[in-house]
């Protein structure tokens, strides 16, 4: 087996407030949308309509969202199972500090920003879903 890329899919209630939390809060963009009549691709998010799935995208991540119905039915093992899990999603980025205040200006309450024993200056955010996002980038050294 080869590994190519992992881009997680997330169950969420709402596909618009995700796309919306992704884009004004995280600066991802919209790849694609699934419409709930499932008859085709859209590259904007439409007023009035629903959505059942969505791709976005920031640099070198994707992140796929799902909405519930849609997610348990194409996910059969998620049957029963409350939406979000004991695991987070950590991105290395550039600018933790100044992405940080970004994030702190907004009225979001990330965790502490820290160094961590290994090396990484980071913080921990939850999406509008209750997902946990970690932001991490490597500690400069002093030469």
């Amino acid at each position: 087996m080869r590994a190519n890329k992992l881009t997680p899919n997330f169950e969420v209630r709402n596909i618009r407030e995700t796309i919306e939390f992704y884009q004004n809060t995280l600066g991802f963009s919209l790849v694609m949308a699934v419409p709930e009549t499932q008859d085709g691709i859209e590259q904007t998010l439409t007023g009035g309509k629903e959505y059942v799935y969505a791709l976005v995208s920031k640099d070198s991540v994707e992140m796929m969202f799902q909405r519930t119905d849609s997610f348990k039915e194409d996910v059969s093992l998620a049957e029963g199972l409350s939406m979000g899990a004991s695991v987070s999603f950590y991105m290395e980025i550039e600018g933790v500090d100044g992405f940080y205040k970004q994030i702190r200006d907004k009225g979001l309450k990330p965790t502490e920003l820290k160094t961590a024993w290994y090396g990484m200056r980071e913080f921990y955010l939850k999406d509008n879903n209750g997902y946990i996002l970690g932001f991490a980038e490597k500690k400069q050294t002093k030469e």
